[in-house]
């Protein structure tokens, strides 16, 4: 995704990490007095209560339980609990897998400065060509942004067929939230390959209306994402299965490659360590799914020493509006040309 997520840490940090205990979503904020004094650490509680995203998880797990079985993912055992290496801000992983799911799995951050993360995301059995839901929010003083959409397996720009299936009836919800939550600026063409119709792209100031607003979205999106994988039929063709499982990974590819959570990662655990926590667990499946390498499904991102450019945007096209009309209609009318040439 083409976002540039602001960074109020320190970048000083010592040259340790500890793995700590797993624990469940509901205590993801340390007790009062650990890593700092109580008062200190009561303050911080106070700032973050206010847009501390574990209601948003605790939602999700218990809906999902009404519609399938959960169980917990085998990488639960490698990826739960860590605390940046200056001590200060802890990282929870939960991970888990059904019937149609290939993985569910979330990743939140919380800093005594105030820093609130969610990273959570639903992926499919390649079996079943669903959208991958991908919920995205970071928050840090004043400032909000948010990424909530059900990302396309299929580009609905290229597969009317796709966008009709999955995209018609849900406009509306896209459109009630288009009017509460402003568009966010400008995308690259990149990323906007990524997204739906209804998308929620957005920036805003902190304020208890918004995030009242952020939480309905997410519950009504996600329980529209539950439905869909309900009505879910297992596909046959194994030619469809193949282009489904390429679909996930030249996903998965772009997300492990350009997202710049890395560079919160990075200065939070270190390179090795956000290296592995972006592969092995937010975007598991590019090493499982297939073969393919970055350059193969993006070879416009090819250096002329044959690495990958680090450039957001290689065609040098963004929307600062929202591309779509009330109808889901793309509004970018050089888009097809743009999917062609890649």
């Amino acid at each position: 995704m083409s976002l540039s997520f602001p960074l109020y840490l320190n970048p000083s940090f010592c040259c340790n990490y500890q793995f700590v205990p797993p624990k469940s979503c509901s205590s993801s904020i340390r007790k009062s007095g650990e890593g700092g004094s109580s008062s200190s650490r009561a303050g911080s509680m106070k700032e973050a209560s206010a847009v501390s995203y574990k209601k948003f998880i605790d939602f999700a797990l218990e809906e999902t339980k009404v519609h399938t079985h959960l169980a917990p993912s085998p990488l639960q055992k490698k990826f739960n609990s860590l605390t940046s290496m200056d001590g200060r801000t802890e990282l929870q992983m939960l991970s888990f897998e059904a019937p149609k799911v290939r993985l569910l799995r979330c990743l939140s951050i919380e800093g005594n400065d105030g820093m609130e993360v969610l990273d959570f995301a639903v992926f499919p059995k390649p079996e079943f060509d669903l959208p991958i839901f991908c919920a995205n929010f970071f928050t840090a003083a004043s400032t909000n942004i948010v990424v909530l959409d059900l990302n396309p397996l299929h580009a609905v720009t290229d597969r009317d067929d796709y966008k009709e299936k999955y995209y018609r009836h849900l406009i509306p919800l896209g459109l009630k939230y288009a009017e509460l939550l402003p568009w966010g600026g400008k995308i690259t063409s990149e990323s906007l390959r990524f997204f739906s119709p209804i998308v929620v792209w957005t920036k805003f100031s902190s304020s208890q209306n918004y995030y009242d607003v952020l939480f309905s979205a997410f519950k009504d999106y996600y329980k529209a994402w539950l439905e869909l994988m309900e009505q879910a039929t297992e596909e046959i063709d194994t030619s469809e299965i193949v282009s489904n499982r390429e679909a996930q990974h030249r996903y998965l590819m772009w997300r492990a490659e350009k997202d710049p959570g890395h560079r919160l990662l990075r200065r939070l655990v270190g390179e090795a360590l956000a290296e592995e926590i972006l592969r092995s667990f937010l975007f598991n499946g590019v090493q499982e799914l297939g073969s393919k390498t970055f350059l193969d499904y993006f070879p416009e991102y090819r250096s002329d020493n044959g690495t990958i450019n680090e450039k957001r945007s290689m065609i040098g096209k963004s929307f600062e509006n929202r591309p779509w009309d009330t109808e889901g209609n793309f509004l970018g009318n050089s888009l097809r040309w743009i999917m062609a040439v890649n």
